[in-house]
């Protein structure tokens, strides 16, 4: 039975950060598997030509992110009244099985309603995971903390993108997604013996369970951080979400390179050493600048980002394998803000409300941006005969424009902090 902790000890907080990265790690292997597995899954419901399916396969992405945004807002609201452990538990359970059951489906129709199903229990664990390690760290250590916690991104999409690519090769794309079935099953129910923090680490039982207000949700679009933050998160995902979906597609078919199997690896290596190093140096940069500039986990990803645009655009433009340079420097620059602006809204949102916040934010991102973009990448690929750097183009634009908002929003993050701080 979970009990809250007054005074949460190290190993208590040790151990949350573990099993948190290690769902988180899940979490993004059931995303980019599917990515892995495109040409597979269009080769076998798509006979004679699945390249010119691109815009229908688009919304196997789109139909994981509508129930997954529709469903954060509810879990988010939720997560805020009652034990977060075990609404996590329950979520990994249900999207695991979701999961497994992608490999049994047997038609396209089949395989739209699992990823469905997958986006729903995802949607109740998203807002809640980052709001624990809220409560059981200080401000001024969310960060790094935060960043060890997102770094699951890369390594888990590129484990994703390799077990996908090896399963198809060696056996059956079927395969790579049954095989996360028990660990998920195995990290949820791990989840059911997890101590409940306090609210923030309080010790005032009046923040634990108090339901959010409607004029804590006013609050949140008043706070200039919190918006300028979700907006350029927002653009951010609806450049990336597309790119990262499409792009051994992109490697493989469009830009020729041999092998599925060894494009994924590549490209998952990459993923790895680009995405560890830049969340965990974004997030470190972020807290030893802050003290000296308030803004600046806003400054870090707004600058990253303004170097990731000339770098991606090289990446299409420069043959391989010289490429594969670019490919990297453009992710390092991608990754680096995702300490920085997951920890933003931690430190401007009042405890009562952070899963909430959190919830909004991907209900937001997600229905402006990654629930847009792979579809769009592949229509316009088969309107333009297959020409898929007219998409990649289209949608990197927004990398620009997620540096504009960023950078807009450094000047409000120290007064926001301090207001959401006497809060409490």
């Amino acid at each position: 039975m979970q009990t809250a902790e007054r005074s949460p000890s190290r190993e208590t907080a040790h151990r949350s950060v573990a099993l948190l990265l290690a769902l988180n790690l899940l979490n993004y292997i059931d995303r980019l598997v599917l990515a892995a597995v495109l040409p597979a899954i269009q080769a076998e419901f798509f006979l004679a030509d699945g390249t010119k399916a691109r815009g229908l396969m688009g919304t196997l992405s789109t139909a994981f992110l509508v129930s997954y945004m529709v469903g954060a807002p509810i879990f988010g609201r939720l997560a805020d009244v009652m034990p977060r452990w075990k609404l996590i538990g329950l979520a990994v359970v249900g999207w695991s099985l979701a999961s497994g059951a992608s490999g049994l489906a047997g038609s396209f129709t089949g395989l739209l309603i699992t990823r469905l199903l997958v986006g729903i229990g995802e949607a109740a664990y998203g807002p809640a995971a980052p709001t624990v390690l809220a409560d059981l760290f200080p401000a001024e250590r969310r960060g790094q903390v935060l960043a060890w916690f997102y770094m699951a991104i890369p390594v888990g999409s590129a484990l994703g993108y390799a077990l996908g690519g090896f399963m198809a090769a060696h056996w059956h794309w079927r395969w790579a997604f049954y095989l996360v079935v028990v660990p998920g099953l195995l990290l949820g129910v791990a989840c059911f013996f997890m101590p409940e923090p306090l609210r923030d680490g309080a010790n005032r039982q009046s923040d634990v369970g108090r339901s959010a207000r409607w004029a804590d949700y006013l609050l949140l679009l008043r706070t200039p951080s919190y918006v300028f933050d979700t907006l350029g998160m927002t653009a951010l995902t609806f450049a990336v979400g597309g790119v990262a979906y499409w792009m051994p597609d992109y490697i493989h078919v469009f830009r020729g390179e041999p092998g599925l199997e060894r494009v994924n690896l590549i490209f998952g290596a990459i993923t790895v050493v680009s995405g560890i190093s830049a969340t965990l140096l974004g997030g470190w940069a972020g807290d030893r600048l802050v003290h000296r500039l308030p803004g600046a986990y806003f400054l870090v990803s707004g600058v990253a980002m303004l170097f990731a645009f000339p770098c991606f655009q090289l990446a299409l433009a420069v043959p391989f394998p010289w490429c594969w340079a670019f490919v990297f420097l453009a992710e390092f620059c991608l990754f680096f803000n995702t300490g920085p602006t997951n920890t933003i809204i931690a430190n401007v949102t009042h405890p009562s409300v952070r899963a909430t916040a959190f919830a909004l934010n991907i209900l937001i991102i997600h229905l402006l941006g990654d629930a847009v973009s792979p579809p769009l990448i592949g229509w316009l690929s088969d309107r333009f005969n297959g020409d898929m750097n007219v998409g990649f183009s289209a949608v990197s634009a927004a990398i620009v424009v997620g540096a504009v908002f960023w950078l807009r929003g450094a000047r409000y993050l120290g007064r926001d902090t301090a207001l959401a701080a006497g809060c409490r």
